[in-house]
């Protein structure tokens, strides 16, 4: 399976605290623990030709993991338009915490995907939905942040085809935290933890639950549906 990690790579060269957490950036930790895992993985970042996601890149990948924040609005529409088809003719997409913001995120759900947020060193508890669900799979019935970013309801998404997590924070609030969709043949996982200044992506039960989603979302040989005017298979008989 052939994975690319994309990430736009800005608070790493921005703020020393990031740095400090991903010395190799948010993409290269994601990398390290997907590797680990026995999947061929790269990376991809903002500033690089065509955002690292040229046709060569996005034909090679199976599995995309988008984490975007700072620069939303960088992202050119041709690359964000390439992504989304990718993703409906059968690529699987992880959509990561302020990724939700992302063009590439709202084109595939059609909305606006706002939501309420707090910086507080809020404690996350990311209680599992479903637990017959392969992305929680090696997962307890909860999963425990001492300190994340909160994520407050309304968030303004389709309803999930699977709602997989949902978060309870410190100050009251609770958050759809892991949701699946379907577009196309495309299959999405957004999985809300991964603020830039705290360690998560270092915690090894969000590491499993980003490898089993990238092994989810990889499409195994579906059928290619054929669209369009259409000879019948059988003989019609006229009357």
């Amino acid at each position: 399976m052939k994975v690319t990690v994309w990430n736009e790579n800005r608070h790493e060269k921005k703020n020393p605290i990031v740095s400090e957490i991903y010395p190799k950036g948010i993409h290269g930790q994601i990398a390290y623990f997907l590797e680990e895992a026995g999947l061929d993985t790269k990376t991809a970042t903002l500033d690089e030709p065509e955002h690292g996601l040229t046709d060569e890149v996005l034909n090679e990948t199976e599995v995309l993991i988008w984490w975007g924040h700072l620069a939303h609005d960088e992202v050119t529409e041709e690359v964000a338009e390439k992504v989304k088809q990718r993703v409906l003719d059968g690529m699987g997409l992880i959509v990561l915490h302020s990724g939700h913001f992302s063009k590439v995120f709202k084109k595939l759900m059609g909305t606006g995907c706002d939501l309420k947020w707090r910086e507080a060193d809020d404690k996350e508890r990311i209680w599992v939905a479903d637990p017959t669900h392969p992305i929680t799979e090696g997962i307890g019935e909860y999963i425990d942040l001492e300190k994340e970013e909160m994520y407050g309801e309304h968030f303004d998404i389709p309803a999930p085809d699977e709602l997989i997590f949902i978060s309870w924070f410190e100050g009251g609030e609770v958050f759809r935290s892991g949701a699946t969709f379907k577009r196309g043949r495309g299959k999405i996982f957004y999985f809300r933890p991964g603020h830039e200044t705290y360690p998560t992506y270092h915690n090894k039960e969000i590491q499993k639950v980003i490898t089993n989603g990238v092994k989810w979302a990889a499409n195994t040989n579906t059928p290619n549906p054929v669209r369009g005017n259409h000879q019948p298979l059988e003989k019609i008989t006229e009357k």
